[in-house]
């Protein structure tokens, strides 16, 4: 069965994002752990988790994605934008074990200026700081598309990240097709072989989930502008055939295209339609 969801607002709480899933034929999603401009979070309500709980269990939910802010920059030049950046992240993973056994998905951040190398230290620095043996959410690296000073635009630089923390068993990578694809990572035409540099680098068991988002802009462009599936310049052939590729379909696939809730709709009606049972 396919594992595909979007990204859904929790402004209504949790119980109604899950019905909301479900009213679009989705079995997982991803939502924002606050507003993702900003730093303030929705007070947790115990049974209105306990309510999505429910509904993730008898509908036989795939993991869930809570996707940090994009505020969020663990190797930011700038200490206080760090110790922002830790004290969110450290918010949100208390708030995680509320869901138990899910996912949490960050960008590694924009070292500024100051170098890859240098970033990359602060962000294992972070992870190795907030990581806790006990915690049951696994924190996810999203790879990025490469523009200006990003981190996280090769496979090597979140193997880099990987190595340097000490509970590596809590991290593992989330996969943007957009974004690697505009990073120069040809999954149209060398998907197999992407795959197998993904698998030298950093190890497939490693890859938990799938951002799921054509692109409005060519292979290789650092840009990073997400199309709705079919739309855009990675296409809707090669989309379907990396959901059914058998080192991936196994994997929870999270829409990011610009839709609204009927759109998401469309979108995973005809990824359903493609997939192959």
């Amino acid at each position: 069965m396919l594992k595909i969801g979007c990204h859904l607002s929790i402004s209504k709480g949790f119980k109604a994002i899950g019905t909301d899933a479900l009213k679009i034929h989705a079995n997982t999603f991803q939502f924002f752990t606050r507003n993702p401009r900003g730093s303030k979070a929705k007070e947790i309500n115990p049974q209105d988790t306990e309510a999505l709980l429910k509904i993730m269990a008898e509908n036989q939910f795939a993991p869930i994605l809570a996707h940090a802010p994009y505020t969020l920059n663990a190797c930011s030049p700038d200490e206080k934008t760090r110790e922002f950046a830790a004290q969110v992240m450290l918010d949100d993973l208390a708030r995680m074990e509320y869901l138990p056994h899910n996912l949490y998905n960050f960008h590694p951040g924009s070292h500024g200026g100051q170098g890859a190398d240098i970033g990359i230290r602060q962000i294992i620095a972070q992870l190795n700081n907030l990581l806790k043996p006990e915690q049951t959410t696994t924190v996810l690296l999203e790879t990025m598309a490469g523009k200006g000073t990003e981190v996280g635009g090769t496979f090597e630089e979140l193997r880099w990240i990987i190595d340097g923390v000490t509970l590596a068993e809590k991290v593992g990578v989330c996969l943007d097709t957009c974004h690697v694809y505009d990073a120069g990572y040809d999954i149209v035409d060398d998907l197999d072989g992407v795959l197998a540099k993904f698998e030298q680098v950093i190890g497939l068991d490693r890859l938990l989930a799938i951002h799921l988002n054509d692109s409005m802009n060519p292979k290789g462009s650092r840009k990073d502008r997400h199309a709705k599936i079919g739309e855009g310049s990675i296409g809707l052939p090669a989309i379907s055939r990396l959901i059914n590729h058998p080192k991936l379909r196994h994997l929870p696939f999270f829409l990011e295209t610009p839709n609204d809730l009927s759109g998401y709709a469309t979108e995973i009606a005809l990824l359903r339609n493609v997939y192959e049972e």
